[in-house]
């Protein structure tokens, strides 16, 4: 299973982190690896193979048109992009700058800032934050609200940004309700939401104009893939600005329901979104695990997470170490606290050992650590007890 990356001189790891792209993602189930491999042996038109791909992608999510892209991240840039630029060639072409009074800013919850706003920024757009986040900073229990986001939006805005999570405030619907009261559309960030399956609708049914997903996490796609939904001008104006735009005259001809040329007074060159093109490989295998994961049994997945973390919890008893089983949550985890040292030092004895064994250490400033089940194999299961037995000893 690992001879390749022997060949190469990398070292497997035991990845009990959970699909983080700096981990490679999950491994990809037969039939999705499969997909891409048989994707690879001929060529198709990337303007058809994405036009497909959207009517199978809006059959799971109910939005009117999608987009595969090389991520979640890329999904934001495009989706961005596609707010600021509408079907304006012009303006596609001059991004990441925007003409002077053009849609230039993007209204966020500062509560919501994260990394991955920076995609955001290339595409040129300017945040402009709202709200004090007391509930986090431990000065009270208020956070954003939505006269604050209404208060914020101008000529300027492109559009919202919400970043979908349990804590998020305000809630998506009453986002939702500001902007398009206001005619300003809502760009999601939920990458990280599935499961529960539900999700792949959730947005969309609450109004929201552009959500995009990570492929490449329980989807189970490939790493480098992502799915960007919504409203279907905003989806061509997204994809006009990641295809291969070199398109001779009179050649360009997409599906109207996917792009319709006659809206567009020409064709732009290649966009902002060129840097983020997605192959044929990855786009055959994300709709391969599309299906899969919509079609399966999530009791009975989640059951068999738990099952695993409760075989991982017996092999570690006795040990200087307090256990949590959080079965709960959309994907269960094992909470780990050493009681000899800090939680820091457990991840790096983890590490460094044999093959390296990557746990989450999101919670390590309150003396845990995280075990993630999704992407464990078989064989990683003793390996991972064995590994912890020794790093938990004094």
């Amino acid at each position: 299973m690992s001879a390749v990356w022997s060949r190469l001189g990398v070292a497997r790891i035991v990845n009990a982190k959970g699909p983080a792209t700096r981990l490679s993602g999950p491994p990809l189930h037969p039939q999705v690896a499969a997909a891409m491999a048989e994707a690879a042996q001929s060529c198709v038109d990337m303007l058809a193979l994405q036009a497909r791909a959207s009517e199978i992608i809006t059959g799971h999510t109910g939005a009117e048109a999608a987009l595969v892209t090389s991520g979640a991240a890329a999904g934001l840039l495009l989706g961005a992009a596609a707010c600021a630029t509408g079907l304006d060639p012009a303006a596609m072409a001059r991004l990441p700058e925007i003409a002077p009074g053009g849609r230039c800013e993007v209204v966020m919850v500062r509560s919501q800032r994260n990394q991955y706003d920076h995609a955001l920024r290339t595409a040129g757009l300017r945040i402009v934050e709202v709200g004090l986040p007391d509930r986090f900073a431990g000065a009270g229990c208020r956070d954003a609200e939505p006269w604050e986001i209404a208060a914020a939006i101008s000529a300027q805005t492109a559009c919202v940004h919400y970043v979908a999570d349990a804590r998020a405030r305000p809630p998506l619907e009453a986002v939702i309700e500001v902007a398009h009261r206001h005619g300003v559309p809502v760009l999601v960030d939920a990458a990280a939401q599935l499961p529960p399956r539900a999700n792949l609708r959730r947005f969309v049914a609450a109004g929201a104009d552009l959500v995009a997903f990570s492929g490449g996490k329980a989807i189970g796609g490939p790493q480098a893939s992502g799915i960007l939904c919504g409203r279907r001008d905003l989806i061509a104006a997204a994809a006009l600005q990641l295809l291969d735009m070199d398109y001779p005259d009179g050649l360009f001809a997409p599906p109207p329901a996917f792009i319709d040329a006659a809206e567009l007074p020409g064709l732009p060159p290649h966009g902002i979104g060129r840097p983020c093109k997605v192959g044929k490989e990855q786009i055959a295998g994300l709709l391969v695990a599309l299906e899969r994961f919509a079609a399966g049994d999530e009791a009975a997945e989640h059951a068999t997470r738990v099952a695993l973390l409760e075989r991982l919890a017996a092999g570690l008893e006795g040990l200087p170490a307090d256990l949590e089983l959080r079965r709960d949550l959309p994907v269960p985890l094992l909470a780990l606290t050493p009681h000899a040292f800090d939680a820091g030092v457990l991840v790096r004895r983890l590490a460094a050992t044999a093959p390296p064994v990557h746990v989450d250490p999101e919670e390590t400033d309150q003396g845990r650590v995280l075990l993630n089940p999704m992407c464990l194999l078989p064989e990683d299961e003793a390996i991972l007890v064995e590994r912890l037995r020794a790093a938990l000893q004094p």
